[in-house]
């Protein structure tokens, strides 16, 4: 696998490119310096210069290499740019993901915790269902018009939520299906709940009349108590009246038990 292979960014393959060039000219200089060395040193000037046109050569094979290298250079610098900015982008990336599961943490916190509440809700040992009251059976023959009149609050409540929702909107057959058993599902709570506060309407309407009857008979209680302490002051005080009677009478009593 060669550096091309591995290498996929567009900056860098221009830098590999051009440094690839520069490569070859400097090759090319090479060779061409090698083909055409320079001959060895004398006393005289005029024999260690080469011909002019192996000097010319190699003076644009040189020029083209400085143009090459500054190509590289160019390139390079440019890569280096990308991928600072390529940094800078990665930072914001990393802070956006960051933040995010730092976001989706807190919902999966919150739904445990709201998950905890609703057990802990649907677990807790309500005072109405402690109540004495009236079976569901009893109820429903004593009351079949509270009981349908509870039915029809489910059904209503049922086509009302289906307006909210949008239910005429037509989808597959199986979310149909699927909707259907929801609506029942719905519509069993709606009628249960509406009927477990009829249930304790009527109960509490019973508890009302009870305690009503029940404060009529403790002012009677009470009225009989305060007869009953009157007459026994009326017998008290006709005890009192009676011993008094018997002593004014014991002088007479006396009188007649002398023997003349």
């Amino acid at each position: 696998m060669t550096a091309a292979d591995i290498i996929t960014d567009p900056d860098l393959r221009a830098v590999l490119d051009a440094a690839t060039l520069a490569q070859q000219q400097c090759d090319a200089l090479l060779a061409l310096l090698a083909e055409h060395p320079l001959p060895p040193s004398s006393s005289r000037p005029a024999e260690n210069q080469m011909p002019p046109e192996v000097a010319e050569q190699i003076s644009s094979a040189q020029k083209a290499l400085h143009a090459h290298l500054a190509a590289v250079r160019n390139q390079n610098r440019k890569a280096l740019l990308s991928v600072r900015a390529t940094k800078h982008a990665t930072a914001d990336a990393r802070h956006e993901v960051d933040t995010l599961h730092l976001a989706l943490q807190n919902l999966y916190y919150e739904q445990r915790h709201l998950e905890s509440e609703i057990k802990a809700c649907q677990g807790y040992d309500h005072p109405y269902q402690k109540l004495p009251l009236m079976p569901e059976d009893e109820f429903a023959a004593t009351f079949p018009d509270v009981v349908d009149g509870c039915r029809e609050a489910a059904q209503k409540a049922v086509l009302e939520r289906g307006d909210k929702a949008g239910g005429g909107e037509s989808g597959g057959e199986d979310v149909g299906m699927e909707g259907g058993d929801e609506d029942t599902a719905y519509e069993e709570e709606v009628f249960e709940d509406a009927l477990m506060k009829a249930r304790i309407e009527h109960e509490h309407k019973e508890r009302l009349a009870l305690e009503e009857k029940r404060q009529g008979l403790l002012k009677k209680k009470q009225g009989l108590i305060a007869e009953n302490n009157k007459r026994k002051e009326d017998l008290a005080k006709l005890d009192e009246s009676l011993e008094k009677f018997i002593e004014a009478a014991k002088p007479i009593e006396q009188t007649f038990q002398k023997e003349y």
